[in-house]
């Protein structure tokens, strides 16, 4: 991050910026494991309009509901944002709605309220609910895009985003 020469045009901006980016790592990681409840994936996707845009915060998950641990609700939940460029690479975030999809073939969860709340305990905070924030760009390549958080609750978090499909990560992988 010190030594990154942030864009110089807005034009650049968006286009590097633009597309599908998975979480890495977040500074702001809450929890432990919850042997009811899988958050598979968490995915941001922006999409730039010249000085404002939308970002949408995707964790697709999976619920056991009964004491048999069958992962038998799945989804995606949403945090849909918009946001607007005030300086530099400064964006000024604004959450506009929260969003519970089912998976096909998925059961309907039987408590809707504590479903999202172990999302939010999951999830890292300011991806559910950026409101009243700004996130700055420190640093930003074709496939790698790293953000810290400025505001009243999250000052100083740092988000580490891989663009989706750019590289495979596989911490599993078969030693030889």
């Amino acid at each position: 991050e010190d030594k990154y020469a942030p864009p110089q045009t807005l034009d650049f901006l968006n286009l590097a910026m633009g597309g599908e980016w998975q979480l890495l790592f977040s500074t702001n990681l809450r929890g432990g494991p919850r042997p009811n409840f899988r958050l598979k994936e968490l995915v941001q996707r922006v999409e730039p309009t010249q000085l404002d845009g939308s970002v949408v915060n995707v964790a697709e998950w999976n619920l056991a509901q009964g004491d048999d641990g069958v992962f038998d609700c799945a989804g995606t939940f949403s945090a849909v944002c918009s946001y607007e460029i005030n300086q530099g690479a400064r964006m000024l975030m604004e959450l506009k709605d929260h969003k519970i999809e089912l998976l096909p073939g998925s059961t309907v969860p039987q408590d809707v309220q504590a479903l999202v709340g172990l999302i939010h305990r999951t999830m890292p905070t300011e991806l559910f609910d950026p409101n009243e924030h700004a996130v700055d760009t420190t640093y930003l390549d074709g496939d790698l895009r790293i953000v810290r958080m400025t505001g009243p609750s999250y000052e100083g978090v740092r988000d580490i985003f891989i663009r989706v499909g750019s590289m495979e990560i596989n911490p599993v992988a078969d030693e030889q």
